[in-house]
């Protein structure tokens, strides 16, 4: 079966060269017009002076080079946003600090107005360009092409959890084609999935040439025997099949997991949450400036949906509600009234009707009839929620974080769901860009906990703009 990375790789390089020539070449000309400037050289040199024209040809071969050492095409990498998009910023500012010592010590004056364009312009080309080609190929992913042929071997329990992780999230670039598990039961499926049984953990050389896999996933060691993994790695063609160790830990952040060998064994570290003063300053300092602008600048829309609510339906403009944010401390939130005025009264009769969205814990309905004509309309776009930003000025809500449940909800919580209330809740967060009212509660449980134990403002920042994309292709409304 034809390996997709290389020609991944070899767009990217394609690409990566042409935006680079651009930038440079566009940057020089730019700054210097089409003449035939040349870069100053203060020291005692025997040589001419080199044209600006052959420094920008070398400028984009040294870009090009920078981005091959740091591996910024790896497939480890590609399709993974955030990772993806820091290699290629960490490899252009490495190379115009090193461009900025070389000229400091051999005393090369080269125009800081030719630089000062190429570096921002540049990095942010390539980032929008590799974002471009991030999206081609999670459209390839979820289609089923562009992925890793994955081969599970561990306990059946363990390869049904991971698989179902990653089947859940084809976008990852893994695709589940066959196990092996210790009763290797051939012709048998995995419990709940579609996974084929290949065999049990000591035919893994077989199973790899029928599925055609090209990565073995061990999810488990307990029914291994001693060095089977080792052994596993042996029975791999170098440079094209990979192994990996998938231990049934999920939603953890990279940064909190660090592998360190002890006594030849790769010890996992998995550092606990910290929600540190300066964190929380910055998450403050972040939320208010944002709505507080955001307040400013939409002032005449939300006049504009007050006077529309007001004028519609009888009652009043803001629905006031009770819910649960940081600490398990109650709080009112606001929202345009989007329902009758009695739409509690009515609701003990819909809790008896059968729900078609929503879950266990969670009440939803499609066609709910206590929602008004202009509340239909705010809600697929989300501007029923806008009051909310008064909620983040006074420090109740965060523009991000777990969905603010109601108190009747946090009586049926588990202890560990709890632990959710160690962040104020959001406006958006993770539950609303990855499918809102069509996840089970576990799913947007693990969503909430996942966000508060891995919390950083740069994935504050893309959950944004992630909400901006789902308000402009509106599916389910919200809570």
């Amino acid at each position: 079966m034809k390996d997709w990375r290389p020609s991944y790789a070899r767009r990217l390089r394609y690409s990566d060269f042409l935006v680079l020539l651009a930038v440079v070449f566009g940057a020089q000309i730019l700054w210097f017009g089409l003449g035939n400037a040349g870069v100053a050289i203060r020291a005692d040199v025997r040589f001419n002076e080199p044209s600006y024209w052959v420094f920008s040809a070398g400028l984009v071969i040294a870009w090009m080079a920078a981005l091959h050492f740091i591996d910024s095409r790896s497939f480890r990498i590609v399709g993974s946003g955030m990772l993806e998009y820091r290699r290629v910023a960490d490899a252009s500012f490495r190379l115009f600090g090193f461009i900025a010592i070389f000229a400091f010590l051999f005393r090369v004056d080269v125009a800081r107005g030719y630089l000062l364009i190429s570096l921002p312009i540049g990095v942010l080309a390539l980032i929008v360009e590799r974002w471009l080609w991030r999206h081609w190929l999670l459209r390839k992913r979820r289609a089923g092409g562009y992925s890793a042929r994955v081969l599970l071997v561990g306990s059946e329990q363990s390869v049904a959890q991971i698989a179902h992780e990653l089947q859940r999230n084809p976008e990852a670039g893994y695709r589940v084609v066959g196990a092996c598990v210790p009763t290797g039961r051939v012709a048998d499926t995995i419990a709940g999935t579609e996974i084929p049984i290949m065999g049990n953990v000591n035919t893994v050389d077989r199973a790899l040439r029928v599925t055609g896999a090209d990565t073995v996933a061990v999810t488990s060691t307990d029914d291994l025997p001693p060095f089977k993994v080792k052994q596993i790695s042996w029975q791999l063609e170098a440079g094209r099949q990979h192994l990996v160790l998938a231990p049934s830990i999920v939603d953890i952040a990279g940064p909190r997991l660090h592998t360190r060998p002890v006594a030849g064994l790769p010890l996992i570290h998995v550092e606990t949450p910290r929600f540190s003063g300066g964190q929380r300053l910055v998450k403050r300092l972040a939320d208010l400036v944002a709505s507080a602008v955001g307040l400013v600048v939409i002032s005449p829309l939300l006049l504009l949906l007050a006077m529309t609510v007001r004028l519609t339906s009888p009652g009043p403009v803001l629905f006031r509600q009770t819910r649960v944010g940081l600490g398990g401390r109650e709080f009112t939130m606001l929202k345009f009234r989007s329902m009758v005025v009695n739409a509690e009264e009515i609701l003990p009769d819909l809790l008896a009707a059968q729900r078609d969205v929503g879950n266990e814990i969670l009440f939803k309905m499609k066609n709910d009839p206590r929602v008004t004509p202009i509340g239909r309309i705010m809600r697929k776009f989300s501007l029923d929620e806008l009051p909310q930003l008064f909620n983040v000025v006074a420090g109740s809500m965060s523009l991000v974080g777990p969905r603010p449940p109601l108190p009747s909800e946090v009586e049926h919580y588990a202890d560990h769901v709890h632990r959710r209330f160690l962040a104020k809740p959001g406006i958006t967060g993770l539950w609303q860009v990855s499918g809102r009212s069509t996840l089970s509660w576990e799913e947007s449980v693990r969503l909430d906990l996942s966000y508060v134990e891995n919390w950083s403002l740069i994935g504050d920042v893309v959950i944004l703009l992630r909400t901006v994309r789902a308000v402009f292709a509106p599916g389910s409304t919200a809570a």
